[in-house]
């Protein structure tokens, strides 16, 4: 997880064309946790947000063959449970509720050692890429983390 990058998955454990599975560590030490907090360093609930939307987005990557970028454009019912610290091995899922009209919604969850950590559920807009570059840099970001790029086989 390098959060000042907003590279927030580190690994693509499982994925399917409804569901993923991730893992994300965070890291010992971030420029984010010089102001949250001093001397007692917690990972921001928006980032653990945005831990759920990447999630979440490279299910639907996956989902659409890489063909549509998914742009996050609702949260609702976000629930944090416990705090995150610094070093804490996270296991993010998401699971596609809704995928038509040009929206997507999942519902993702993060959790530490069994323990719910927090969870939402997220709406996507869902575009056809707007400039080839950044389609590239999704594709090797998915390399990076282990997500195949080609259509998922149901």
């Amino acid at each position: 997880m390098r959060l000042e990058y907003f590279q927030m998955i580190d690994r693509v454990s499982e994925v399917g064309p409804e569901a993923i599975a991730a893992e994300a560590v965070v890291p010992a030490e971030s420029p984010v946790f010089e102001g949250h907090f001093p001397g007692h360093p917690l990972v921001p609930g928006v980032l653990l947000v945005e831990t759920m939307a990447q999630a979440s987005g490279y299910l639907l990557l996956h989902r659409f063959g890489f063909a549509r970028m998914p742009f996050l454009s609702g949260v609702k019912e976000a629930k944090f449970r416990s705090f995150v610290v610094p070093e804490t091995r996270l296991e993010v899922t998401a699971t596609l509720e809704h995928d038509g009209s040009g929206y997507a919604v999942t519902k993702a969850a993060i959790s530490a050692g069994g323990k719910r950590i927090c969870d939402a559920a997220l709406t996507f807009r869902t575009l056809p890429f707007p400039a080839p570059e950044l389609e590239a840099a999704m594709r090797a970001q998915a390399a990076r983390i282990g997500l195949p790029t080609g259509r998922p086989t149901a």
